[in-house]
């Protein structure tokens, strides 16, 4: 059994820990007050053991002890509700305003003082029990609120906060809380599961007044008051002092006695004292004392005591002592003044009580209707330049003069003129002078000003200088000043310049472009002129035209085209316009075509046509004509041909045309000649045909004789069934000698290329016939009439190369291959190097 108890113990615990959870959790203020006649309000709040979907069962007991017996809880029970359903819920003078989730707010009514004592709050939920115990304080007579000052000390004309709590409150038993003094207050009813009260927070600023002053605050039911509270306030504040005078007025001489008291002051003060005009006095004792005052002891007088909080002064009093107007003078305000404004001159003279009647002096001689102590002059002239002064009158008698005041009255300079000092009449470029000068000024003149500004140089005071003056130079006005300007009236330089831009005017046509052929009218314009008479001239590229202001051409031609000014001139000078250029336009003229390089030029070379036109404007299309006449279909300027040919030699000629019109050129001729190079060829090609008609025409007459010769051995050849062939042999190369004089004589072309004609028969029975030209080497089969080819050796006979030369060389016994093919169907065999085939034919 020992064994296992601590881990039963720690069983136990788990099992403790992991219930602590799921025990009843109610909350709700742990004592309530109240008094007979008044109701309870119990907040409450819980949170019962497993699911809150389980029935609750609420019961309230008074003066409940728990029965050992029973096993229970007994007492006088106050509500019992088996179910809780729909809230509120009503049992005797209890009623319960909670629910089944977690209020349990419990309300009492018809308190009496024998509900003193502990409430128990039975809470039974299936087999989960709790007793909550409430303790209710319950008295005869409502109790008094509390009243809570601030922590801080209580200062005047500071904010300060005071508090009124009673620890009661109930829905059905309204209370309010009021204070004593009307001022702004704020009034919270709370009902919580810690604490259910009534408060008031009055807050206010206090007066000094209000130390020792008693606040009260009182609980009311309706009208009723049922309890109240009070506090004495203690407030810290600066001495308050108050001040005593025997007399304010008294005349010099008498004595006066002065009292402070000092009626509050919290905390206590320090001695007093005295203060006049701001200045301390030496006294420091609740009494002051002046005897035989002077008029230096008229002022304000104040006391004033010290605590720890600050300074206190009383109130000031005023102290006047009587005595007649001292001796006056004038204040003028403020000098000096000015011409046609307004001045104020004050007569200033010390009485008690204030003088009430003034005389007025100007140059010793008494204004008339001015009795007032200031004098007003709404607009000043020069006459009221000059002294002034016054006499002060009181009650007491009447004072006398002691200073007088000069009005000294200033004004702008006056009668200002600008005067042109230059005597003769001024022309551009001059230098021109001009003066300021006025009548009078007071103050005097300090400088002068020049108005347009900038005009020249001030070369002393009130002498500008115009350095080369302007032909629009402006009038020009001078001001003379003091610390004000007078101007002058304006006076013109009268300048005189010559004419002032000159342009060049189109009056006809109103067209923007000039044609050839049309009337055309220019007029000379300008835009002034001093003097005005004026005369018009005309330039056309430098050289005179006419005199006059209109130039007119009728009709106008391309000649007229040039550059025109126009020339106005006056007594002063002449000034000429802008260059007007005057563009007429006229249609295509005097067209040409240049060639180039030149009009002649050798085959193969390149030509460059030019179409050279007199147009305005330009030529904007070009059309090019062959010697044939036919258009070229080149539309630029110029016509390049390359390479040349002797086919383009001929007359070329060229249209041009704009927005105006056409023309043709007259024809330009380009010759084109042959080059060496296709002379030498021609030269060469025609001697070669010449030498090729005396070879055929040699060769003709040497077939000729052959052909005679052919006829004449014709019966031979008639009778046998040889064929007849033709050989050209070509003479076998010989290589030349390598040593030893060569040969000379003249070459014989003949002996190179010999013919030879031979009749070779063609044996029909395989047997040679006698009597052939030659021999063959070998012998065939008789004819089949197939293409036969027969070989045969030739053998030359030896005769010299050159003529009338003996050959020094051994003969050539070449031998020289025939190729023999009868005339019919076969193929002949390719050829074999250095051999020549000579077909023949039967």
């Amino acid at each position: 059994m020992n064994v296992h108890c601590p881990w039963l113990l720690l069983i136990l615990g788990h099992v403790a820990l992991f219930d602590s959870s799921q025990t009843w959790v109610v909350e709700h203020p742990q004592t309530l007050f109240a008094w007979e006649g008044a109701c309870i309000w119990i907040p409450c709040t819980y949170k019962m053991p497993g699911s809150s979907a389980r029935q609750l069962k609420i019961l309230l007991y008074q003066k409940y002890e728990f029965d050992n017996k029973i096993k229970d809880f007994a007492g006088t029970v106050l509500y019992n509700n088996t179910k809780i359903g729909s809230s509120p819920s009503k049992d005797g003078r209890v009623t319960f305003w909670g629910n089944r989730n977690s209020n349990c707010t419990l309300e009492i009514l018809e308190i009496s003082e024998s509900d003193r004592g502990p409430l128990g709050l039975r809470m039974i939920s299936g087999d989960d029990k709790w007793m909550e115990n409430i303790y209710l304080n319950i008295s005869k007579t409502p109790f008094s609120p509390y009243i809570k000052l601030p922590s801080e000390e209580i200062q005047a004309s500071q904010s300060v906060t005071l508090t009124c709590t009673l620890n009661y409150a109930c829905p059905r038993y309204p209370i309010r809380l009021e204070w004593s003094l009307k001022e702004p207050e704020i009034t919270v009813v709370s009902y919580s599961v810690k604490n259910v009260y009534t408060e008031s927070k009055l807050t206010f600023q206090p007066k000094w007044t209000d130390h020792g002053r008693n606040v009260t605050c009182r609980v009311l039911h309706h009208t009723d008051v049922l309890s109240e509270n009070t506090v004495r306030l203690d407030v810290k504040h600066v001495p308050q002092l108050m001040i005593e005078v025997s007399a304010t007025e008294v005349m010099e001489g008498d004595s006066v006695t002065m009292t402070c008291q000092v009626t509050s002051s919290n905390p206590e003060h320090r001695p007093v004292s005295w203060v006049k005009d701001g200045h301390h006095l030496q006294e420091q004792t609740p009494t002051l004392t002046l005897s035989e005052v002077t008029k230096d002891m008229s002022g304000k007088y104040r006391c004033q005591a010290l605590n720890d909080l600050d300074l206190g002064q009383s109130e000031e009093v005023v102290l006047t002592v009587l005595f007649p107007p001292e001796p006056s003078r004038v204040h003028i305000y403020h000098p000096p003044a000015k011409e046609e404004q307004s001045i104020e001159l004050v007569c200033d003279s010390l009485a008690s009580p204030r003088a009430t009647n003034y005389t007025w002096y100007h140059n010793g001689k008494e204004v008339p209707g001015e009795t007032q102590e200031k004098l007003l002059i709404p607009k000043v002239s020069l006459r009221h330049a000059g002294t002034y002064s016054c006499l002060a009158e009181n009650r007491l008698g009447r004072g006398q003069k002691k200073e007088e005041a000069e009005l000294d009255v200033q004004y702008a300079p006056k009668a200002v003129t600008t005067v042109i000092q230059n005597s003769t009449q001024i022309r551009e470029g001059d230098n021109v002078t001009v003066a300021c000068h006025y009548s009078s000024s007071n103050p005097k003149v300090t400088h002068y000003r020049w108005n347009p500004p900038g005009s020249g140089n001030e070369v002393t005071p009130g002498m500008l200088r115009i350095q080369k003056v302007k032909w629009n130079s402006q009038s020009i006005s001078c001001a003379a000043c003091n610390e004000w300007c007078s101007w002058a009236s304006p006076v013109s330089l009268n300048v005189h310049y010559a004419p002032r831009d000159v342009w060049v005017q189109k009056v006809m046509p109103q067209s923007s472009e000039i044609r050839a052929g049309e009337p055309v009218l220019l007029r000379c314009e300008f835009f002034r002129s001093h003097p005005a008479e004026v005369r018009f001239f005309w330039k056309k590229n430098g050289n005179f035209v006419q005199e006059g202001r209109n130039l007119s051409f009728s009709p106008i031609s391309p000649e007229d085209s040039g550059n025109y000014n126009c020339l106005v001139n006056n007594s002063i000078g002449e000034t000429p316009s802008q260059t007007w250029y005057l563009r007429v336009l006229y249609a295509p003229r005097r067209l040409r075509v240049s060639i180039s390089p030149g009009d002649s030029i050798m085959e193969g070379k390149q030509a460059t046509l030019s179409c050279e036109s007199d147009a305005d404007p330009p030529v904007s299309q070009y059309v090019w004509f062959d010697p044939s006449n036919r258009d070229l279909h080149v539309s630029g300027q110029k016509l390049r041909l390359e390479p040349l040919k002797v086919q383009h030699t001929g007359s070329y000629r060229c249209q041009g045309s704009n927005m105006l019109g056409k023309d043709v050129s007259p024809p330009s001729t380009l010759t084109v000649y042959y080059s060496p190079e296709t002379i030498g060829k021609r030269v060469a090609l025609g001697l070669g045909f010449c030498l090729a008609v005396c070879i055929l025409t040699i060769w003709g007459m040497k077939l000729q004789k052959k052909w005679k010769h052919n006829q004449s051995q014709q019966g031979l050849q008639e009778n046998s069934s040889g064929q007849s062939f033709f050989v050209r042999n070509k003479k076998a190369r010989r290589t030349p000698l390598s040593e030893g004089p060569q040969s000379q004589g003249c070459h014989n072309p003949m002996m190179d290329d010999s013919v030879s004609y031979a009749i070779l028969r063609f044996p029909e029975t395989g047997a040679p016939r006698a009597g052939d030209a030659g021999t063959s080497d070998t012998q065939g089969s008789p004819p089949n009439n197939n293409d036969t080819v027969t070989y045969s050796v030739i053998q030359k006979r030896h005769v010299g190369d050159y003529e009338n030369v003996t050959s020094s060389c051994p003969d050539d016994d070449s031998i020289h291959y025939s190729e023999l093919v009868q005339f019919g169907a076969g193929k002949r065999p390719e050829a074999k190097e250095d051999v020549e085939y000579v077909t023949l034919k039967h």
